[in-house]
């Protein structure tokens, strides 16, 4: 049976999501380094009977009045940051949370500027992407949270791995709070029209092309895409990160070219919308995909909200997506089935609070058991996932109630799509620049690839 409160919640609060999209973590994910991150612990009161605003700490609800200030973006278009507010609050009385909106626009840059000057009072401060973070953390604003952790306890084991991959010489400075990752999104009612069998859960790129190109229909006026990618960057280039041996940092991207092979070959054949085309128009993947015309759309987990969110409200036609389903990013041959890229938000106290205590108590309850049952409650995927979080998230009223949907949402292997380094924003660069260069088909592959290795090369003194 679904869970009223979810149901209320979604209703709502996630409608106003569907005006944002979601763009590279636009109104969601945490950078076009989308959005995505967790493995299980056991929780035995299910949200809706125990709801994170009730477990509020006797000292805490007695204690002096508090004030913290947190930085963030998309207020308005964003359910989750009031229903956090909202929640923390009620659990601990004495504390007000006082957002303040920096924009989704050149957040991370508009934060650095921000905390950099000396008349900065936030507290708490959002990381919305690792280039960013690294900036942050480059600058010494960021307060180091170990010493807060160990004194905590905090099991840094529950977000499943990934606090490795944004520690610095030794030292975290932040703590996820929500973990998006790249799924594919499917249009069961296309596949049904071809007779063809849906995706499944254990796809090699190979199988996921093959399903592609019989799907697709490139009759003039009856079109209809085998798939779609995003001008991202990374809804090509990471394709190549999901054997866990490789990432953006290597300095040679030779393990690209079969997937720009395998993209630019569809184009060709019209499995796909041309990439030129799509910048040209700025078509948004969320206009592709509820326009009917797509059978497969490889995103990240964030649109799953706004998806429901929009069906709900009747901003997207029921008839045309209505009918659909998940299923786990292809992989390659001999890699298991559900590694898949992510992106994390987090949270971090500020180096100039005069209250990092407080500030990192916030910070502990948004990524801890209290604050992932808010997130998953508001249709979003928090960083700590266990089977009572994943049982809200498939227990949303609209999400698609087949077993290999439910079974999606979990992840084998999960690789950040922008790994912490001190120089990571330049390599970030690089590889965007090309990457458009590529899919314009300005250059070749080849061409494209080798102006990546050597100026890439460059900023890694390789």
């Amino acid at each position: 049976m679904k869970k009223k409160i979810v149901s209320v919640i979604l209703t709502a609060a996630m409608l106003a999501t569907v005006l944002a999209g979601c763009g590279s973590n636009e109104a969601a994910p945490a950078a076009d380094a989308p959005a995505a991150e967790a493995p299980a612990t056991e929780a035995e009161t299910p949200a809706a009977e125990a709801p994170a605003a009730e477990e509020a700490a006797p000292e805490e609800a007695s204690g002096e009045a508090i004030t913290l200030k947190w930085a963030i973006w998309d207020k308005d278009i964003t359910p989750y940051w009031q229903a956090i507010k909202d929640n923390y609050e009620a659990a601990n009385p004495n504390v007000t949370i006082e957002m303040t909106d920096l924009g989704s626009t050149d957040y991370m840059t508009v934060l650095a500027t921000e905390l950099s000057g000396s008349g900065s009072d936030f507290d708490v401060v959002t990381i919305k992407d690792v280039p960013g973070y690294a900036t942050l953390v480059s600058k010494n604003t960021l307060e180091p949270l170990d010493s807060y952790i160990s004194e905590a306890g905090i099991d840094l084991a529950q977000y499943g791995g990934v606090d490795k991959q944004v520690t610095v010489n030794g030292s975290l400075y932040e703590l996820p709070f929500r973990n998006d990752f790249w799924v594919v999104f499917y249009n069961k009612d296309i596949f049904d029209a071809a007779g063809v069998d849906y995706p499944t859960n254990d796809m090699t790129f190979d199988e996921y092309d093959e399903l592609a190109r019989k799907v697709a229909d490139p009759t003039f006026g009856a079109q209809v895409y085998g798939t779609h990618y995003h001008t991202w960057r990374s809804a090509v280039q990471l394709f190549g990160v999901l054997d866990g041996q490789h990432s953006i940092l290597d300095g040679n991207y030779d393990f690209f070219k079969p997937y720009y092979e395998m993209v630019l070959k569809e184009e060709d054949d019209s499995i796909c919308r041309n990439y030129a085309d799509l910048s040209a128009e700025g078509l948004h993947y969320s206009a592709a995909f509820s326009g009917g015309d797509v059978a497969m759309l490889n995103m990240g987990s964030w649109y799953i909200s706004t998806l429901i969110a929009s069906l709900e409200s009747g901003e997207y036609d029921s008839s045309l997506c209505g009918n659909w389903g998940l299923v786990k990013y292809p992989h390659a041959e001999g890699v298991e089935p559900g590694s898949t890229l992510g992106t994390i938000t987090g949270l971090a106290v500020t180096s100039v609070s005069d209250q990092k205590d407080a500030a990192f108590d916030f910070v502990e309850w948004v990524s801890g058991a209290e604050g992932a049952k808010v997130m998953a409650e508001t249709g979003n995927f928090p960083a700590l996932m266990n089977d009572e979080v994943a049982g809200i998230i498939s227990s949303l009223d609209g999400f698609p109630t087949d077993e290999a949907s439910k079974e999606a949402l979990s992840v084998s292997n999960l690789y950040l799509e922008v790994p912490y380094a001190e120089k990571v924003s330049e390599v970030n660069d690089v590889l965007d620049t090309y990457h458009k260069s590529i899919m314009n088909r300005e250059v070749s592959i080849d061409d494209g690839i080798a102006s990546m290795n050597e100026e890439v090369g460059k900023i890694l003194g390789n």
